[in-house]
């Protein structure tokens, strides 16, 4: 029994090995083709791009061609445009010959025109002569107008000498006039300083001994406490009796000084920096404009002239003592008198 199992599987084929080598084979064949394949679409690719470089080439070359036939034929138009306008001048030139040829052929015959013309010509030359005599005519009256200009001129000329020559007097004396001016305000100034001068020292011998009442360059300084109370512009009683001896003072002045010298005695109203804002004084600018005012006023209805008073308001803004000290704004509020033009 065993042996007959051994028998029948010794006589079974084994296949595989010759599917193995069949595909094999096939495999390889299968390799070979595609590799054939890869190689032509190379060589066909490389063809095709030779191919596709020589056709730009080509139409290159195309449109090179083009453009030289297209210049040729501009040069063919503009040479038979040429030879069309020399064959015109050409025969315009003929033709001028035949004309004059004629002409030439005809003066045999028209000598006697010829004489009429010459005829004609002397007479036009005859008028002519009688225009140049009419011309020389004109020329010399206007060479007598031009002489008679000429002469104008020369008077015209003279008459500006004479008047640049007034000028120049006429500024040597403006300038003499100016310096005698000059020296007539220099002693005006001089009489006025002189004045002031002499108004300062009965100032002082009125004032003498008041401790505020100073002298401020030129100007005379009232503490406003002599004069006014405390935000108020009315000259208190005590005030009244300082201003009276003031204005008694400046009515003398008016009395010595001559009319003729222009002067003033200004007065300048002063506040310290502390603001005020009232209903009557909405600022110290009123306050110290009203003040002076009041002193104006004042030395007017005591006897002293308007034309002689100018009142002034200064505010804060002109301090003489810029600290924020009581005694800085004591000093700050004053009542200012300068003589001045």
């Amino acid at each position: 029994m065993a042996a007959s199992t051994r028998s029948r599987r010794s006589q079974v084929t084994n296949y595989w090995p010759g599917f193995v080598d069949a595909l094999s084979s096939l495999l390889l064949v299968i390799i070979f083709l595609l590799s054939l394949f890869m190689l032509a679409q190379f060589f066909l690719g490389q063809e095709i791009l030779g191919r596709d470089t020589a056709l730009s080439r080509l139409n290159t070359q195309i449109a090179e061609l083009t453009e030289l036939l297209q210049l040729e034929r501009a040069n063919s138009d503009d040479l038979e445009s040429s030879i069309a306008t020399l064959s015109a001048t050409l025969a315009g030139v003929e033709g001028e010959r035949d004309t004059l040829a004629s002409q030439l052929a005809g003066l045999g015959g028209e000598q006697g025109e010829a004489d009429r013309i010459i005829a004609g010509l002397t007479a036009d030359l005859e008028s002519q002569q009688e225009l140049s005599s009419e011309a020389q005519a004109q020329v010399a009256l206007l060479n007598q107008q031009l002489a008679a200009l000429r002469a104008q001129i020369g008077a015209l000329e003279q008459a500006l000498e004479a008047s640049e020559l007034r000028d120049s007097e006429s500024r040597t004396a403006i300038a003499d006039l100016g310096r005698r001016l000059n020296l007539a305000l220099a002693q005006r100034v001089q009489d006025l300083s002189r004045y002031r001068s002499d108004f300062f020292g009965r100032l002082r011998e009125i004032l003498e001994g008041r401790a505020d009442v100073r002298v401020v360059g030129d100007r005379f300084v009232f503490q406003s406490e002599i004069l006014f109370d405390a935000g108020q512009a009315e000259i208190s009683d005590a005030g009244t009796g300082e201003l009276a001896q003031l204005a008694q003072a400046i009515i003398e002045l008016e009395a010595e000084i001559p009319p003729e010298i222009n002067w003033v005695l200004r007065i300048d109203g002063h506040t310290d920096s502390r603001p005020i804002n009232t209903p009557q004084f909405p600022s110290n600018w009123e306050l110290s404009a009203a003040r002076a005012i009041s002193v104006a006023k004042y030395l007017i209805d005591q006897g002293v002239s308007p034309n002689h008073l100018v009142p002034a308001g200064f505010g804060e803004f002109t301090p003489i003592d810029p600290g924020t000290t009581e005694e800085a704004f004591r000093r700050n509020r004053r009542i200012e008198f300068k003589l001045t033009e």
